[in-house]
């Protein structure tokens, strides 16, 4: 089924208020017009409007929220006249064999000779940017390890090309193609606990990017410098890193999944107001960018994505109410009717949250329940996963250290643990 667009904007607005649901529709029907019109707002009507299935409230509704914030409808992610286009077009998730499809579409005998003549036509360069935005797409449900491999071939081949000739134009676009393809190559070294490679894969595609002047691209090699301090636990860093890739990424989805790096490295140090605020702002930036065709490429954010990254925040800033919310509606946004995930990632982190939520609320079977959930999903981030069970591990152990249930996700989690060890004798000191 398609999913609404979520309306972030609201939410974070919510959010920084500290209300909850129902406190803000109490609020709503306390202003001027909600006492003269006799608004009934109710939990359930703020969530249909969080959630996107109301994109234009009535009249009323919408000069009540005007007094209640201060700002506009507009301002507060409401779009008029667009009722009947509040869908998402369901994002056309690659597969589990997207690399033989990839392999199909792009890697032809005709384009296999275009790569290895010296000679670059505009067809050849089109191709190459349709097989890198299919293999970006592919991040979130094909196995790393065989992502990484088909990432390191294309590589091979347009290195090839690069050093043929070339006009001033084509070395550019090339190079670009080529930044985006190492910066996903060291997403996936990371993911497999491939630490040095990673690093590698991320300065050079910063270094292509400012070669060209490509402020986006600079961006998310930014971001994944943030993204690994946040996993090693270099919070400080995680907060400078983002702020110097806000810098240079202009107005795109770098830029917000730079904010929302952000909002995390405030919340690890506990810092409620600024990640509260840096969530706003990333919602601000989200709500300014085009709806993407294709949420599912791994450089580009999506709204329901905020959601995703908020529920993190709550969690480690121990806002449990906050983080169900947000962690139960990325699981339910990100799971089709037969069961299955086109986020699996996504959904295991959120599996996470929601174990740390039950494990500080008293309920231990429900709180190894999402953390094996999270386990036995097939399609994660090795090391981030590591690193979001051990903070359920934790909490497990402070409170629950005699349980049986507690001893058992411990051993799995060790297992894990050790499995990443192996690629990063790091983490065993």
């Amino acid at each position: 089924m398609p999913e609404y667009i979520p309306n972030v904007r609201l939410r974070a607005w919510r959010n920084e208020k500290h209300l909850s649901r129902v406190q803000m529709a109490e609020q709503i029907n306390a202003t001027p017009v909600g006492i003269a019109e006799r608004l009934t707002c109710d939990e359930e009507r703020v969530r249909r409007w969080e959630a996107g299935e109301v994109r234009w409230p009535r009249t009323p509704y919408r000069l009540a929220l005007t007094q209640l914030t201060g700002l506009e409808p507009e301002a507060l992610g409401f779009i008029q006249g667009r009722q009947n286009d509040s869908r998402l077009i369901e994002a056309r998730v690659i597969p589990a064999d997207a690399l033989q499809a990839e392999a199909d579409l792009y890697g032809t005998m005709e384009l296999a000779q275009q790569l290895q003549a010296s000679d670059v036509g505009t067809g050849t360069l089109e191709a190459l940017a349709e097989a890198v935005d299919l293999l970006c797409r592919a991040y979130p449900v094909v196995p790393a390890s065989t992502l990484r491999d088909r990432t390191q071939k294309r590589l091979a081949q347009i290195n090839r090309l690069l050093a043929g000739r070339l006009t001033l134009d084509q070395h550019r676009e090339l190079l670009v193609i080529t930044g985006w393809l190492t910066a996903l190559l060291g997403c996936v070294h990371y993911d497999l606990g491939e630490r040095e490679e990673a690093e590698t894969a991320r300065r050079a595609a910063f270094e292509m990017g400012r070669q060209v002047g490509h402020g986006e691209l600079m961006g998310w090699a930014h971001e994944m410098s943030a993204w690994f301090a946040l996993v090693e636990g270099r919070y400080e860093d995680v907060v400078t890193a983002a702020r110097m890739g806000q810098a240079v990424a202009g107005t795109s989805s770098a830029m917000v999944q730079l904010t929302l790096q952000e909002a995390r490295g405030l919340a690890r140090i506990g810092d409620r107001r600024e990640a509260d605020r840096a969530l706003t702002r990333g919602a601000e930036v989200l709500s300014s960018l085009p709806m993407p065709e294709h949420p599912d490429h791994h450089f580009v954010f999506d709204h329901a994505k905020w959601v995703f990254y908020a529920a993190t925040c709550y969690t480690w800033l121990a806002d449990d109410d906050r983080a169900e919310e947000h962690a139960r509606e990325t699981i339910q946004m990100h799971t089709r009717p037969d069961g299955t995930s086109n986020a699996p990632m996504r959904v295991a982190d959120a599996h996470i949250d929601l174990g740390i939520v039950h494990a500080r609320r008293g309920d231990l079977d429900a709180a190894v329940g999402e953390g094996l959930a999270a386990f036995d999903i097939d399609r994660r981030s090795l090391t981030d996963l590591v690193n979001r069970a051990g903070d359920l591990d934790r909490v497990l152990r402070q409170r629950y250290r005699r349980e049986a249930l507690a001893r058992e996700f411990h051993e799995r989690f060790v297992t894990a643990r050790q499995a990443l060890a192996n690629r990063r004798p790091d983490l065993l000191d």
